[in-house]
C-alpha cells in the first residue's frame, strides 16, 4: 500500500497534468479559485475516461455551506450527473448556520449518492468539535475527510490532524490538504500519519489576454494553472513513505 495522492483540477488540461504527473485520484472542480464547485456535465464526462478514481465536487454555489431547500435539490441533481458521466464519488459537505455538520441534510445527500464514493469536503473545518464532527461523518459512512485541521494552511493544523488521523483509526481516512506543496508535504504526513493527502499542485501559470482583464472577464493578467511538474514532484517525495498503521 502506498500514500494516495489526490489532486483536484478544474479544466480538462489540469486533469491531462494531474494524470499524467502521477496523482492517484482526482478531485474534479470548477472555480478551484473559489475553493471549487460542481464541475460542468462536460467536464464530468471527459474525467470519466481519466484511469484513475474521480470524485466531483457537489457545491453549488461560493460562500459558506448553508444550504437552502433548493440548493439541495440541485445537489441531488448534480450527483446524479455524476453517477450517470461515470465518475468513482463525489465530494460534499454542509453546514448549520454555527458551523456544526448538517447531518440531516448530509444524510439525504449521501444516501442520494448510493454507490458512489463519498469524501466529506473542508466544511469539517467549520465545526466547532472536530471530534463530534468526525464521528458524524463516521456513521454517515464518508470514507474520508479533507481537512486542514481548522486552519488557513494544513502545515498550521498539524496537531489537530495527528489526533484526527489517531481517533479515525482505519474507520476513515483522514486527508490533510491547503497549501500541501512538495516542499512541505513530507513534514505534514511525517507529523500526522496520514494516509492520502490532497493538493492543488497550481505552480504553473497561463498568460491572460489584456482585453479580457480590461473588461472584467479575469482579475489577473495569468491564471494559475496544474503543473505535471509540480505533481511528479510531489509523486516522488510521498513514495518514500510507507502507510503507518490505522489506529
Amino acid at each position: 500500500m502506498k500514500i494516495q495522492l489526490e489532486i483536484c483540477v478544474d479544466t480538462p488540461d489540469g486533469l491531462a497534468a494531474a494524470i499524467h504527473g502521477g496523482a492517484d485520484r482526482i478531485e474534479l472542480c470548477s472555480a478551484l479559485s473559489i475553493g471549487g464547485l460542481t464541475p460542468s456535465p462536460g467536464l464530468m464526462k471527459i474525467a470519466a475516461k481519466a484511469g484513475v478514481p474521480v470524485y466531483a465536487m457537489i457545491r453549488p454555489r461560493e460562500g459558506d455551506f448553508v444550504f437552502s431547500p433548493g440548493e439541495i435539490d440541485q445537489m441531488r441533481r448534480d450527483i446524479d450527473a455524476a453517477r450517470a458521466a461515470g465518475l468513482a464519488g463525489v465530494v460534499l459537505g454542509a453546514s448549520e448556520p454555527r458551523g456544526k455538520l448538517d447531518a440531516e441534510a448530509l444524510f439525504h445527500l449521501r444516501s442520494h449518492a448510493e454507490g458512489l464514493g463519498a469524501t466529506l469536503h473542508r466544511a469539517f473545518d467549520l465545526v466547532p468539535d472536530p471530534f463530534e464532527a468526525l464521528e458524524t461523518a463516521v456513521s454517515l459512512g464518508f470514507e474520508r475527510i479533507l481537512t486542514s485541521g481548522r486552519e488557513r494552511k494544513a502545515m498550521d493544523g498539524v496537531p489537530l490532524l495527528a489526533e484526527l488521523v489517531q481517533r479515525a483509526g482505519d474507520r476513515l481516512a483522514i486527508m490533510p490538504g491547503s497549501g500541501v506543496r512538495p516542499d512541505n508535504v513530507a513534514h505534514i504526513l511525517d507529523r500526522t500519519g496520514a494516509r492520502e493527502i490532497h493538493a492543488s499542485c497550481r505552480t504553473g501559470s497561463q498568460a491572460v489576454a489584456p482585453e479580457a482583464v480590461a473588461l472584467g472577464f479575469a482579475t489577473a493578467p495569468t491564471l494559475d494553472v496544474t503543473s505535471e511538474e509540480s505533481v511528479a514532484k510531489m509523486v516522488e517525495i510521498i513514495r518514500v513513505f510507507e502507510i503507518p498503521p490505522a489506529g
